[in-house]
């Protein structure tokens, strides 16, 4: 399977946001207002229409760390739910199971979770879930293997009382889904408008 598997930051500093791709986002602050390779530093060019649709629709992806073709789907999903389609989008993407146990902190970032989830420390409900794309649903539980929580950044994370956004509820290493995800919810800087307006062409 296809990935991305170059410096992370290079994909923020495009974005013109920080994605929460890495842990120490120290470095990036000084640099996101430059833009990757040899021009970076000459200025911004005029964006077109299309290409602000396009660049908020490839920071959404670089965020969840999606391909083009997994985007898509979510995109047609939620075009046919029932609801405003960007809000469906968002909630779809924020309640897949690697970004779920990536805002419960049991995990530094979304990689690392889904690097949790598709070696199978992850449970749901006391049943091994390995596929990261996995849609979590109210009152599920979330727990963590043995063998995880002996991880020392692991281990680490889940002795601390970290801040989880209001639709989870986390106590020790168990996280428990309260509610759908609300747009209010979503930490990622994105016009889900455009996005829509670029599928919409």
């Amino acid at each position: 399977m296809a990935r991305y598997t170059g410096p992370k930051n290079k994909l923020a500093r495009r974005a013109g946001s920080s994605l929460e791709l890495k842990t120490n986002a120290t470095k990036l602050q000084r640099r996101l207002g430059i833009l990757p390779g040899t021009h970076g530093r000459k200025g911004k060019r005029k964006v077109s229409d299309f290409g602000e649709q396009l660049a908020e629709k490839q920071k959404l992806k670089w965020a969840y760390g999606l391909l083009e073709r997994q985007f898509r789907r979510y995109f047609t999903k939620a075009a046919k739910a029932k609801g405003v389609t960007g809000e469906m989008l968002l909630s779809l993407l924020e309640r897949r199971l690697d970004n779920v146990v990536y805002r419960l902190s049991f995990a530094p970032t979304r990689a690392a979770a889904r690097q949790l989830v598709s070696h199978g420390h992850v449970r749901v409900n006391n049943h091994k879930i390995s596929i990261p794309s996995y849609q979590v649903k109210p009152e599920d539980i979330i727990t963590l293997s043995a063998k995880a929580l002996n991880i020392p950044t692991i281990k680490e994370l889940a002795s601390q009382k970290p801040v989880v956004p209001k639709w989870l509820a986390r106590k020790a290493a168990v996280g428990k889904i309260s509610r759908l995800p609300q747009r209010d919810d979503i930490t990622v800087d994105v016009n889900e408008q455009l996005i829509i307006e670029y599928y919409s062409r």
